[in-house]
């Protein structure tokens, strides 16, 4: 259970600088979520639903016992976090 909660932190971080990010005018380099962003009325709301479907995603993996995936999808998202920071410390 400790591998999905440290999923949910790092998709709360990972939402929170994103959003700093942006609001400093960072672009987002996922041509996704920056697809999702553009058409969006509201590039926030976009990027929570995106957090909340990985989040569906984790409880999926988590529920199949799927915890290799998982220790790699959290650190991927550490990475993320990580960058984000940097962007925001460059901006």
């Amino acid at each position: 259970m400790p591998i999905l909660f440290v999923f949910f932190a790092l998709q709360l971080f990972d939402l929170v600088t994103t959003l700093v990010f942006l609001h400093h005018g960072v672009r987002e380099a996922n041509p996704l979520v920056a697809l999702l962003i553009l058409i969006s009325a509201r590039p926030a709301f976009a990027v929570v639903m995106l957090k909340l479907a990985a989040c569906a995603l984790a409880v999926f993996a988590w529920k199949t016992r799927r915890f290799r995936l998982l220790r790699r999808a959290n650190l991927f998202f550490l990475v993320c976090v990580a960058w984000n920071l940097v962007a925001i410390a460059a901006a």
